[in-house]
């Protein structure tokens, strides 16, 4: 239900008057190598800048070597700040009604995932929930949450539906997902998960469902533009191969790219047959076989690992990191977060605990929260990096150095965030 506080939340945000331009020289920063495309080579150890002009990075290099035909611009002075890309959350489920603490606390009795979710928890406690809010309430409760993330520097955020499981209600989720990209003046991808568990109403009947999935659910919205890509959970408690490969080809028709939640629970081989249909991701993957890694590798499908979830259902069974790595299978790393299995609203966390609990390097980490989640939402080409051409979305850092990222716990830097050519946070 909508809250005074939810109401008071959706005011402000509706009322709040424009952030200022970043156009102008942002100078004085500290670039990580890694995640810069510099105009100009910057030498070792010396300071850089970014130059906005139209909401559009058009000049990066070295501050000593700035063209003067910028010089009339106005300055921003980063003061020594390290300065990554805009962060990018590439796996969340942030428009849900209610919360499930219930659940956090019999999985802390002893109920396992799938106890919960067979005792009438899980995923369709949180659809009952959704059902029953209105679109208004529904984005008065993912506010705060959005703005939690936003405030950490991500400038990028996919949006799952799969709490509406009825066209009425996965469209409605879809609705705020656009609703909250245009509010927040942030980069949305939406993403139809519409064959997530089975609606209470089609028990012991999946395949109807998934024809219900594939022949009028997703073609309805995808004509309304509220899908930028298809997922599938495809699971022993959710989907099967057959099932899954259903969506993906309906997907295929309509030209829509596909990700998929896989081998989180066991191996169904689902990572090989998205590598089949060229999957922008295969997220979870903690049970990935060897060829499902080279399936992914051979497609370039992005590994999206999501330590919130292991960390929440306290797994034991790791993600094959190092099998990974070594395959050259970009990896990328988000919050997953949804009401279920991993309520974490810190990307910076989350990059913690893939170092801590994945053994991942901070370097990995950075292009994890990135790079390459950029490229797991089909952005690559406009996030992830600084480099002319590109919107403006970057964040300037006051720490020492970039491993501070991911070493602090619950620490959340004063930063300055430039998010579509504005500035949000610290002004410099």
């Amino acid at each position: 239900m909508n809250t005074a506080a939810d109401s008071d939340m959706q005011g402000a945000i509706l009322q709040t008057s424009p952030a200022p331009s970043a156009d102008g020289v942002w100078s004085g920063l500290r670039p990580v190598a890694s995640l810069w495309v510099a105009d100009v080579p910057v030498p070792e150890g010396e300071q850089a800048c970014v130059v906005v002009q139209g909401g559009t990075v058009c000049w990066v290099g070295p501050q000593a070597q700035l063209p003067s035909a910028f010089s009339a611009l106005p300055r921003f002075d980063g003061r020594g700040a390290i300065a990554t890309p805009g962060l990018v959350d590439c796996h969340t489920h942030l428009v849900y009604g209610g919360q499930r603490a219930n659940e956090f606390a019999m999985r802390l009795a002893g109920a396992t995932y799938e106890e919960v979710a067979r005792a009438g928890g899980g995923i369709v406690s949180s659809v009952q929930a959704t059902r029953e809010a209105t679109e208004d309430e529904l984005f008065a409760q993912a506010a705060p949450r959005l703005q939690a993330l936003l405030a950490e520097g991500v400038c990028a955020i996919e949006i799952k539906s799969g709490y509406g499981l009825a066209l009425e209600h996965e469209r409605k989720q879809l609705r705020v997902a656009r609703r909250l990209g245009e509010a927040f003046g942030v980069t949305v991808r939406t993403t139809f998960l519409g064959a997530h568990a089975l609606p209470p109403e089609y028990a012991g009947r999946s395949q109807d469902y998934i024809d219900l999935v594939c022949h009028e659910m997703l073609p309805a919205l995808a004509a309304e533009g509220l899908v930028d890509a298809v997922d599938v959970f495809c699971e022993r408690i959710a989907f099967t191969l057959n099932e899954t490969e259903q969506v993906f080809q309906a997907a295929q028709k309509l030209g829509i790219p596909v990700k998929l939640h896989a081998e989180q629970l066991s191996d169904m081989g689902g990572s090989a047959l998205a590598a089949r249909y060229g999957a922008l991701s295969c997220d979870h993957i903690e049970h990935l076989s060897a060829e499902g890694i080279a399936a992914m590798r051979a497609a370039g499908t992005v590994a999206v690992l999501l330590p919130g979830a292991y960390y929440t259902l306290r797994d034991t069974h790791l993600p094959p990191i190092a099998q990974l790595r070594e395959a050259g299978v970009p990896m990328a790393v988000s919050t997953d977060h949804n009401p279920g299995t991993s309520p974490a609203l810190s990307l910076l966390l989350m990059a913690h605990m893939a170092c801590t609990l994945f053994r991942m390097t901070v370097p990995e980490v950075l292009a994890g929260i990135t790079i390459h989640a950029a490229r797991a939402l089909g952005l690559q080409d406009s996030h992830g990096l600084i480099a002319s051409g590109r919107p403006a979305n970057f964040v300037l850092w006051p720490l020492g150095q970039p491993a501070e990222l991911a070493y602090w716990l619950g620490h959340k830097p004063a930063c300055t965030i430039v998010r579509q050519g504005r500035v949000y946070g610290v002004m410099p």
